[in-house]
């Protein structure tokens, strides 16, 4: 179809040809070559616009699938959100090149095809605009979220916050259980250079470098397939010139979203800028459980402490119990008393001492 379509466009091009060939032609050559001589002539027009037509289809037919593909391709991996801004750009710019198209015909001149440049111009710049605006239209804090809150007043934008994920928590992993636990709503947005940091780091002659960038893209993997958890690839680079850490915190202003991090400078520094921080460590320190002083558990000393005397021993959760006179004990289990808990940035820890070192004290305080 698409062939006999060019074909017959070929015969209406040789036809259009030959009749103004024939209106270039002086009068006497007219008269001369007659009425038969003419038909001849656009016939022959015809023809060689079909064959025309004809032999260059295939060529044309093979490029309008490549750029359908390539359109196709482009289509996928571009947001919707860039399709609709820039799509809303540029028919705002053709909308203006249109209201203009008038005053524009009438100068002399170039009034034949200025119109058309205009329309051009418009129709790009509107295009970048609507691009670069993208952001304040369609992003966490945008006039589109804003628009959607007063028609539902029960849907804040707190709520629908996107979660912007750094490399040192994709590498982590355990994201991937909070997720799936349901701790975390909303869409999750991996920029594109944290995947290429990854990928980096993937690709590191270090076996334990490479086996944490693995490590990396096989949780966003599992996120996306298994888990079925939306993670958006951000395609769209912020001030490339800038450190990785500069470049989230930008985008989390951006789209207003929360950084999720184990990173505890960039969390400090994600607050000072006003930026909600949802850090993985102080949720796994929130969820330990709760040991008062006075409690006694059953612990198994591994190490020599800092201190004369100490040992250290370490929960399933990975907090460490520093026990005091605890050095002799080093490779066995022992019951110990709980003295006191110190909850750091770090982490949390526990200090305690033997039972048997502490009975003496109870019995001389109950005395």
């Amino acid at each position: 179809m698409v062939r006999r379509a060019l074909a017959f466009a070929g015969v209406l091009t040789g036809l259009t040809v030959a009749l103004h060939f024939q209106s270039m032609l002086p009068q006497s050559l007219t008269a001369r070559l007659g009425p038969y001589g003419w038909i001849a002539i656009v016939a022959a027009g015809m023809l060689a616009g079909g064959l025309i037509g004809s032999l260059l289809a295939p060529w044309a037919i093979a490029r309008i699938v490549e750029l359908s593909a390539w359109l196709e391709n482009r289509a996928q991996r571009t947001p919707l959100q860039d399709l609709l801004s820039g799509g809303l750009g540029a028919a705002l710019g053709l909308f203006l090149a249109f209201l203009l198209t008038p005053a524009l015909a009438s100068v002399p001149i170039l009034g034949s095809f200025l119109p058309a440049i205009v329309a051009v111009v418009a129709g790009y710049v509107g295009l970048v605009v609507g691009l670069k605006k993208r952001e304040e239209i369609f992003g966490g804090n945008g006039v589109w979220s804003r628009l959607g809150q007063r028609e539902r007043p029960g849907r804040t934008a707190e709520s629908v916050a996107p979660k912007v994920l750094d490399t040192s928590v994709i590498i982590d992993g355990r994201i991937a259980d909070i997720c799936q636990a349901g701790f975390l709503e909303g869409t999750l947005i991996v920029p594109s250079f944290v995947l290429e940091e990854l990928r980096h780091i993937a690709d590191s002659s270090d076996s334990l470098k490479r086996n944490r960038g693995r490590r990396g893209l096989d949780v966003l993997n599992r996120m996306r397939s298994e888990l079925g958890i939306k993670v958006q690839v951000h395609e769209r680079d912020a001030a490339s010139g800038l450190e990785v850490d500069d470049r989230l915190l930008r985008l989390c202003k951006a789209v207003g979203g929360k950084i999720v991090t184990n990173d505890y400078n960039l969390n400090k520094v994600a607050e000072l800028q006003g930026i909600m921080v949802l850090n993985i460590n102080e949720l796994a320190n929130a969820v330990k459980p709760v040991v008062l002083p006075g409690e006694e558990m059953s612990v198994h000393v591994i190490k020599n402490g800092k201190e004369t005397g100490q040992g250290v021993a370490y929960l399933d959760d990975g907090t460490m119990i520093v026990v005091d006179g605890g050095r002799r004990y080093i490779g066995e289990t022992v019951e110990v008393l709980v003295t006191s808990v110190l909850q750091t940035a770090a982490g949390r820890m526990i200090f305690a001492r033997p039972r048997d070192a502490a009975e003496p004290d109870r019995i001389r305080a109950q005395g």
